[in-house]
């Protein structure tokens, strides 16, 4: 128990002194977090390949940087980042689900010759470099919330607690994030 203690004040002196800037103790942070999200991540998905934790890893500590601005040095680091591995883990699993629902096997795939079929790709691609574009000129508040509710499914207790923001202000962000996006891309059309 005090070992867990010293650890999350040890991560959370180190968080503090990155949001500063102090490079060198994100490094420090970064290392200590991905050996105590591997760790976790082999206790509950033991059934994973290595290469598939790893990524699972990297998956998490792309969110905590993503996110570390709302980390509040005032409460544990070590439940801020094991929801946010959580959080990982099971949009893992969705993924997962997801590429697997999609797959066809097909022993020969056929040869496209519309060339109208051909061009919906680029068309598609154009759509979403414009919503990605879109959503990064949102305000900060509105772009995270989205971000968190919207493209990683997080619940609005899982968001909350990640942010450290009530679900009453989560849910008037992404009202408001989301009716700047429909004007945005309206502009746009």
């Amino acid at each position: 128990m005090n070992q867990t203690i010293d650890t999350d004040r040890r991560l959370s002196q180190l968080m503090r002194a990155a949001q500063g800037g102090n490079g060198v103790a994100y490094a420090a942070l970064l290392r200590e977090a991905a050996q105590l999200v591997r760790q976790a991540a082999q206790r509950r998905r033991s059934f994973l390949q290595p290469q598939d934790i790893e990524d699972l890893v990297q998956n998490t500590l792309l969110a905590l940087h993503s996110v570390r601005a709302t980390y509040d040095p005032a409460r544990p680091f070590l439940p801020w980042l094991m929801a946010i591995a959580r959080n990982q883990f099971a949009e893992g699993v969705r993924r997962h689900a997801r590429r697997h629902a999609r797959e066809v096997a097909v022993e020969c795939l056929p040869e496209r010759s519309d060339p109208a079929a051909a061009n919906a790709d680029v068309d598609n691609r154009r759509d979403a470099d414009l919503l990605i574009k879109s959503i990064r000129m949102l305000p900060p508040g509105q772009r995270h919330a989205i971000e968190m509710l919207k493209l990683r499914e997080m619940s609005l207790r899982e968001a909350s607690a990640v942010s450290g923001t009530s679900i009453a202000a989560l849910k008037v962000a992404v009202h408001r994030g989301l009716k700047t996006l429909r004007e945005l891309l309206r502009a746009s059309a």
